[in-house]
């Protein structure tokens, strides 16, 4: 009777402990060096961030993930990265016009997606930042954002033994400094590449498209590619779409960085792809779709909104064409991307 007591109860009991610890030791999360190899994708130019002076190490991705992920980098530990870039967002912030921050401040822009950053030689909406390990500093020390200063972040991560553990594996120094902490959150980004939508797998013969989808990507290319540059749907350049400035955030864009009104409501030209998931859209989100998007830009504008030259007499478009468009726009959704492991929330929060 002992000996059924044992295999019926305390058997289970540590068949249950025994499985518990390979939950706790998730390996969903797990980083091999088969998952930090990098590639360029086929078709895509070489990047502008240059991964051999930072070349991404499981022990390095790791620990950017964790610091991308950890709300630790703002003032109050109540605001991350993944906070306003969410994954199921294409990394922009979903159904939200305007960034948020620590004390639930409103920013005055859209947050934008991340992906294929390395291919970016410009971050922000106006381009302030020039170099991908630089990046992290503006939402850091953004008052509006996290609104934490570097000095506090490091102590921080210093009085952390689980951190002062992974800055020893990854760059073999328990001293937490800025430039090592730069460069991890810059691993982590470096691979958030995006090139296996159906677009890339029709690009690369190994999908179809429906008719609809094939005159969206013509009608694309006669009326919108001149921005949007394939490959990566960016030509990474700065450009006033005719948009009235909004009243209340009173933002002139790169003129507000250099003070030249040659520049005045000049915004980067975002990357269109996952475009279908990153909604609302432009610089302040002041479009809930798409449609939206396309109608904007489908009206005539007057010499008085300094639209791009490409722009002024603007673009062309039946209903049924905008559709086409739009169906084609859906087709650089990249479901791999979006549901990479590699880029999910170690805390859970997928």
């Amino acid at each position: 009777m002992k000996r059924k007591f044992i295999y019926f109860f305390v058997f289970p009991f540590f068949l249950l402990l025994l499985l518990g610890s390979f939950v706790s030791d998730n390996g969903y999360f797990s980083i091999s060096q088969k998952d930090v190899e990098f590639h360029i994708p086929k078709g895509f130019p070489q990047p502008f961030y240059d991964i051999k002076k930072n070349i991404p190490t499981p022990a390095g991705f790791v620990l950017g993930r964790k610091l991308f992920y950890d709300p630790i980098l703002s003032k109050d530990s109540s605001v991350s990265c993944g906070f306003c870039h969410q994954r199921i967002a294409g990394f922009a912030h979903i159904d939200h016009a305007l960034s948020h921050g620590i004390n639930g401040l409103i920013g005055k822009r859209n947050v934008p997606p991340l992906e294929n950053l390395i291919w970016s030689n410009s971050f922000m909406w106006d381009g302030r930042i020039n170099h991908l390990e630089v990046q992290p500093l503006a939402p850091i020390t953004n008052p509006i954002e996290m609104n934490e200063t570097l000095q506090n972040v490091l102590k921080k991560l210093q009085r952390n033994r689980e951190y002062v553990t992974m800055f020893k594996a990854a760059f073999n120094d328990t001293i937490i400094d800025s430039r090592n902490m730069l460069r991890a959150i810059s691993q982590f980004l470096a691979l958030m590449i995006s090139a296996d939508s159906r677009y890339d797998k029709y690009m690369n013969g190994e999908d179809t498209l429906s008719v609809a989808e094939l005159s969206g990507l013509q009608l694309f290319r006669d009326n919108c590619a001149q921005c949007h540059k394939e490959p990566l749907f960016t030509d990474n350049t700065f450009r006033n779409t005719g948009l009235a400035m909004d009243s209340a955030l009173q933002d002139s864009g790169v003129a507000a960085i250099n003070g030249d009104m040659k520049d005045f409501m000049k915004f980067k030209v975002p990357s269109l792809r996952n475009v279908e998931m990153t909604y609302p859209y432009m610089h302040d989100g002041r479009f809930r779709n798409l449609k939206q998007v396309l109608d904007h830009y489908t009206k005539k504008f007057t010499p008085e909104s300094h639209a791009d030259p490409i722009l002024v007499k603007g673009i062309q478009l039946t209903e049924l064409e905008k559709a086409d468009i739009i169906a084609f726009l859906k087709t650089l959704t990249d479901q791999k991307f979006l549901h990479d492991r590699r880029f999910a929330d170690p805390n859970g929060h997928f």
